[in-house]
């Protein structure tokens, strides 16, 4: 995925140090305890340019690529030979209950559960995927039984109505590949099986989506702070709607080279929600622009980031412009972000003037 970035935190801040090595080579010999300057040299070293140190919140921030769409796809195979005699159309969305295909005319149901249909089902069994059976019997509005992890005579019962309304043989036992558990609801992404084709065990049905808009990004491993699981980003969509989100999941991701004797590179992906269900609609795939905010600083002294000075006994410090005379001050740095730096020091206040390269 190509992937256009605007960066705005900490490697802004390695460059930053890189020109003050150049730019500030002469105050890099500064150091404190030696006496201040005579006024008369002073005024003869006013810098070429100031700035002011001004109080705000600092955010670092980085913008990347992203793709809005459906999040991961599930492959659904069959379970039973025959006839393929009924398919959705792509793009088609089901809820519980509701039939995703027909073999031999019979229904492939959507019922929603976490463990995925593996073992015929029938009295005397019990289990995560009998209880999810009967959490569905239930919402559908059979009655009669007790919603628990216990397949009884009850819950029979309760199958062959279900199995009548469905029409198929009416046997208070659920085969393997009668029922397929999702989360939740699905959006059929493609299908690989041809109405009227013979489908077998194994055998590629349809892939399918959730129904929620998620948004996909790829990050370097260095940039692994940016995406943590809860984390409030900025997403601009292609009509220019700006829209809030946050990230639900982080995974790590294996991106095979281009170069056939080239090394895999390990990636960062994150999947992140739109606080707006609506945003975006009508859009199946989009590429969007998502900002991270990694870190923010609220309330603080900054200065333009050239405008620090490298220190003889090590640290930073920031030359003070008061009228003619300059006068160099220590300072401690914070957060580095768009092109500022945070920070602080005995006598710093606000909107004093500092000196700047050219």
């Amino acid at each position: 995925m190509s992937r256009r970035r605007r960066g705005r935190g900490p490697k802004i801040a390695g460059g930053a140090v890189t020109v003050l090595a150049v730019g500030a080579a002469a105050a890099a010999t500064i150091g404190f305890g030696f006496g201040e300057p005579d006024s008369g040299s002073a005024a003869a070293a006013l810098p070429p340019a100031t700035a002011t140190v001004t109080r705000q919140t600092l955010d670092d921030t980085q913008t990347v690529d992203g793709t809005l769409g459906y999040g991961d796809t599930t492959t659904l195979a069959g379970r039973s030979g025959g006839t393929v005699t009924s398919l959705p159309y792509a793009g088609s969305v089901f809820q519980r209950g509701k039939a995703l295909y027909k073999v031999d005319n019979d229904p492939i149901v959507l019922m929603y559960g976490s463990v995925p249909a593996y073992r015929n089902l029938g009295p005397g069994d019990e289990g995560a995927d009998v209880k999810a059976l009967e959490a569905n019997l239930r919402a559908l509005g059979y009655t009669g039984f007790t919603a628990d992890d216990e397949y009884s005579s009850s819950t029979a019962d309760a199958v062959r109505d279900w199995q009548e309304d469905l029409g198929v043989a009416e046997t208070g036992r659920v085969e393997l590949g009668r029922v397929v558990f999702a989360p939740g609801p699905v959006r059929v992404d493609s299908v690989q099986a041809k109405l009227g084709g013979a489908t077998g065990p194994g055998q590629e049905v349809l892939a399918y989506t959730g129904t929620s808009r998620v948004i996909t990004v790829q990050l370097d491993i260095g940039e692994q702070r940016l995406a943590k699981k809860g984390t409030k980003v900025n997403v601009e969509l292609p009509d220019g709607k700006r829209v809030d989100g946050k990230v639900q999941r982080v995974y790590t991701v294996i991106e095979a080279s281009d170069d056939p004797n080239g090394t895999p590179e390990t990636k960062i992906e994150a999947q992140v929600s739109l606080a707006d269900p609506k945003a975006g609609a009508g859009l199946d795939v989009a590429a969007v622009e998502v900002t991270f905010t990694a870190a923010q600083h609220a309330d603080v002294l900054t200065v333009p980031v050239a405008a620090l000075v490298a220190l003889a006994e090590g640290g930073y410090g920031v030359e003070l412009v008061e009228g003619s005379a300059t006068r160099y001050a220590r300072v401690e740095t914070g957060l580095f972000a768009g092109g500022r730096v945070e920070v602080s020091g005995d006598g710093i206040t606000e909107g004093m003037t500092v000196g700047m390269p050219e």
